[in-house]
């Protein structure tokens, strides 16, 4: 049964969709099965991932408003060895049609209860906000990806990324936690950037995964190639991050199963 993870920050530019994009490849290239999930109308992961969003027949958009289900969503043999849920500029249309649907907050968790167990991870990009496509992904996840870059205006919004997951936790998610809070763009010259991560260290403690993400060209590059950093530089320093942070994130799952086994 797939693990579910929604990577989200309610700050822009803070590498959420590149985490995204780069996360899915790197378990990919570690033999797991994984399913990218578009749920930005901007499209940029669907792109990022070697997907035209202009061309989509079936997409996230579709698939949350029930006129296609996600078999017929799901675009497989890419060369990303991933596959997509794309999206583009119509799921603008379903953040309002879905406030005329039954169980609008369930709709994408109803929608992957018959495809969850032909993967090992699904990924869900978001866009920054909270709405419904937001609220839809964190009640379909059993955990929460939080990428940050270490600067003072990023406290004060993980604070409040916090508090909306243990809403949703409360009333729509039970299972939802944070799996993990991940630093990005770090640049470990600037004194800011290693306050903020002793910080997080201190507050989070093992929720913080060890693994950082460098600043790095390669990374800003690979976008406009429509590929993931590991197929446009597999020796840049981003991939191997990332690749790092794909073993971290297996090696955490793999442990929380068999405590879950022992429980039961």
């Amino acid at each position: 049964m797939a693990k579910i993870l929604t990577i989200t920050n309610q700050k822009g530019g803070v590498g959420k969709t590149t985490t995204c994009v780069n996360l899915a490849a790197s378990l990919a290239a570690t033999k797991k099965r994984v399913l990218l999930i578009d749920l930005d109308p901007q499209g940029n992961a669907t792109m990022g991932s070697g997907v035209d969003k202009h061309e989509l027949e079936t997409s996230a958009y579709e698939l949350l408003t029930g006129q296609a289900d996600a078999q017929e969503c799901i675009i497989k043999g890419l060369p990303v060895h991933y596959d997509v849920i794309g999206a583009n500029g119509d799921l603008t249309a379903a953040e309002v049609e879905l406030l005329q649907l039954p169980r609008r907050e369930f709709r994408l968790k109803m929608a992957l209860q018959n495809i969850a167990d032909q993967y090992d991870f699904i990924l869900l990009d978001n866009p920054p906000s909270l709405n419904l496509l937001t609220v839809n992904a964190l009640a379909a996840s059993a955990g929460v990806i939080i990428p940050m870059q270490c600067e003072y205006y990023a406290l004060e919004g993980i604070s409040a990324l916090i508090g909306t997951v243990e809403k949703i936790n409360k009333r729509l998610n039970p299972e939802l936690k944070i799996e993990g809070i991940l630093r990005t763009m770090f640049d470990p010259r600037m004194s800011l950037t290693k306050d903020v991560s002793s910080h997080l260290v201190d507050y989070f403690g093992d929720k913080v995964y060890r693994t950082v993400i460098p600043r790095n060209v390669r990374l800003a590059e690979a976008p406009s190639h429509g590929l993931p950093a590991l197929l446009y530089d597999k020796n840049s320093r981003g991939s191997l991050a990332y690749l790092a942070l794909a073993g971290e994130l297996s090696r955490k799952t793999e442990m929380d199963q068999r405590t879950a086994e022992l429980a039961d």
